[in-house]
């Protein structure tokens, strides 16, 4: 992906790409974010990619974000907009409390990578990933300049980016005929999920409806492994 935009020396461009994600509640101002990470019930990110481009002495810096669930969609949001022309692609990404990674793939140890982790946690959003693409241009920032460029970068672009509250823990429900309770319990398990209850008064004979809550991340995983192993037609209910 390239963002060719023009700018003069110091100025930054920001520009919206629109890739939404599916989320569970709906977009919050800027102003009421907070950060949610280390939340049971719910936490920020952003909608969609953004990416903002600024000068600074000659070097043109590209910084790009994007939500993510996984290392692997991490990884993979990071082949899709790295430009190997480029003389630098550095990132970081934040999952949770856990899984924190970032590079500075060939700048100096410490100048690029952890700057723009450090952007990252000061946001307060989680699932996020921002890749800063650098074309040098022939003056060297410095340390400070480099760590000063890379996470000045990073903030403009997340400041930019319209946020969500995602819960992370969604309450869901499904009706299933007596004979399917015991795989759908298997499914149930095998993704961890929680408060599980059952009712018969479905007002249909021999069908009842379970409730339970289930991790956001593993939501499709484990619609598809019911329906899989249950029925194709079952309808889900979420909250």
């Amino acid at each position: 992906m390239r963002v060719g935009v023009p700018v003069a020396a110091g100025t930054t461009v920001a520009v919206v790409l629109r890739r939404r994600i599916p989320v569970i509640v709906a977009a919050s101002g800027r102003s009421s974010m907070a950060s949610n990470s280390g939340s049971d019930s719910s936490f920020t990110t952003i909608k969609e990619i953004v990416s903002v481009e600024k000068e600074i002495k000659k070097s043109k810096f590209i910084a790009i974000a994007g939500p993510i669930s996984t290392e692997q969609s991490a990884q993979m949001f990071l082949s899709q907009v790295r430009d190997p022309r480029a003389s630098h692609n550095c990132w970081a990404y934040k999952i949770g409390d856990q899984h924190h990674r970032c590079s500075d793939d060939g700048e100096p140890s410490g100048t690029a990578g952890k700057p723009i982790q450090s952007a990252i946690l000061s946001s307060g959003l989680d699932r996020v990933m921002v890749v800063v693409i650098r074309y040098f241009g022939g003056i060297k920032l410095g340390t400070g300049g480099l760590v000063r460029a890379y996470g000045g970068v990073t903030s403009d672009c997340l400041k930019t980016a319209p946020i969500c509250h995602v819960k992370s823990k969604v309450q869901m429900g499904v009706e299933v005929t007596f004979d399917l309770l015991g795989v759908l319990y298997n499914q149930l398990q095998s993704c961890h999920a929680e408060d599980i209850k059952e009712d018969y008064d479905t007002g249909k004979d021999g069908t009842a409806m379970v409730s339970f809550k289930v991790e956001f991340d593993l939501v499709d995983k484990l619609e598809d492994a019911i329906k899989s192993n249950c029925r194709r037609d079952l309808v889900f209910y979420k909250s």
